[in-house]
């Protein structure tokens, strides 16, 4: 199914032509309101230099990355959680997203409207935040209202679901995100099936152009983010527009030319990844090295699964290679007599840049 990160803010801040960028797709880009009605989905690698490095010494036929899926959601506006400009529909493609990639509008252009007719950085947060706490608030309160109702079975876990749930609720009345609510492990886990909008990871993605101006409404951005514990990604995107046109030796040129040290764009998916608290493992072979995205803390069993669900059925044992040994040795032969390889069973937990080789019978 992969991890999806949705892409939301209001209408013309640029949550399409980012959409464009990172997939190089051709979604639709207009200057008006609801120019993106079905959400646009976008497989996008993800850059890491290690999966190159293994490339050099083994030789494979094919390299395949890891990957994260982006979803281009359309613009929300004022009353959204309450069903204007198809919010309902729009709200409800966020929620079956991982994490939220919020693109705020840092610049001005008289060519492209404003949907409230003014940019400012802080107003547009509170609008997108403030329709996403009353459709959690709206979720939260009926299922409650449905919870009391079967209380009479006297399910001690109805109960806690309904405790829990009066905690959100009450933290959402302050029109405050959940995200900022104490809640512990076993508290979320026992309301995941909600996928609430407000416990989501977010980061904001400042679209810019060349202006002091744009530098101000950056600076605001990061103070909010900060007060959040929220990252900020920076990205000019109609720069960013013209290089991914151009071929590798241009763009390396025009980088340097114009000091421009990593792409926007790069930024986004790492951060992405973070985000959704992936790590790496590979597995290395002449036919084929993979990168594979699994989430921080899963076991062999998981990432036997995640290959093949007959590697995780038939599981037996997983060798497992570091990749820095891998690195150095540059041999299987070699990184067993050297000790480095190690035998581990199903609890073993993944770690990243693990290179991993499991063994099993069906």
């Amino acid at each position: 199914m992969g991890f999806k990160c949705g892409i939301i803010g209001l209408p013309n801040v640029g949550k399409s032509t980012l959409f464009n960028l990172l997939t190089k797709g051709n979604s639709a880009v207009a200057n008006f309101p609801f120019c993106t009605i079905k959400p646009n989905i976008g497989i996008v690698p993800v850059v890491d230099e290690r999966i190159e490095h293994l490339a050099k010494i083994v030789s494979p036929k094919k390299i395949v990355n890891a990957f994260i899926k982006f979803i281009d959601i359309a613009g929300l506006v004022k009353g959204a959680s309450k069903g204007e400009g198809l919010g309902n529909q729009f709200l409800a493609n966020i929620r079956e997203t991982d994490a939220i990639v919020h693109v705020v509008r840092c610049f001005k252009n008289e060519n492209i409207t404003h949907i409230y007719n003014k940019v400012e950085p802080a107003q547009d947060i509170d609008i997108i935040n403030a329709e996403l706490i009353l459709s959690d608030f709206d979720l939260c309160e009926k299922n409650i209202s449905q919870l009391q109702k079967k209380i009479s079975l006297k399910s001690n876990e109805t109960e806690k679901k309904i405790h829990v749930l009066k905690k959100c609720i009450n933290h959402l009345t302050k029109f405050l995100m959940l995200k900022t609510l104490n809640l512990n492990k076993d508290e979320k886990e026992l309301i995941s099936y909600l996928r609430f909008l407000t416990l989501k990871p977010i980061m904001y993605v400042a679209n810019m152009n060349e202006t002091k101006e744009s530098c101000y409404f950056l600076d605001k951005l990061n103070k909010i983010a900060k007060k959040e514990g929220s990252i900020v990604i920076p990205i000019y995107a109609n720069l960013e527009s013209e290089l991914v046109e151009m071929n590798n030796e241009e763009q390396k040129s025009f980088m340097k030319e114009f000091n421009i040290k990593t792409l926007g764009l790069n930024s986004i998916v790492s951060a992405g990844y973070k985000l959704l608290n992936l790590i790496t493992f590979f597995s290395v072979g002449i036919k084929e090295i993979r990168a594979w995205e699994i989430l921080n803390g899963s076991t062999s069993i998981q990432a036997a699964h995640k290959i093949h669900s007959d590697f995780s059925r038939g599981f037996i044992r997983v060798e497992i290679i570091k990749y820095i040994d891998f690195i150095k040795y540059k041999s299987e032969v070699k990184i067993k007599e050297m000790g480095k390889m190690r035998i581990e069973g199903k609890r073993y937990c993944i770690q990243d840049g693990d290179i991993v080789h499991f063994l099993f019978n069906v």
